[in-house]
């Protein structure tokens, strides 16, 4: 049980890139801009703050059950 727990946030950090990037088939129509941030990284980051928050909420209870 503890194995699964502790592979949590790793699995939710990679289910969260998976569907971040699922969209994006590898083909460009346009050249990317040379400055800035790329299109849709807003929304990327936020999947990532939500599963890192899930990874330190899935801490905080496994510290609250003594393990």
């Amino acid at each position: 049980m503890r194995a699964r727990w502790a592979a949590l946030p790793a699995v939710a950090l990679l289910v969260a890139l998976t569907a971040g990037c699922a969209h994006h088939d590898g083909s460009s129509p346009k050249a990317p801009a040379p400055s800035g941030t790329p299109s849709g990284y807003a929304d990327m980051l936020k999947k990532v703050n939500a599963a890192e928050s899930a990874a330190a909420a899935a801490d905080r209870d496994a510290a609250a059950d003594g393990n």
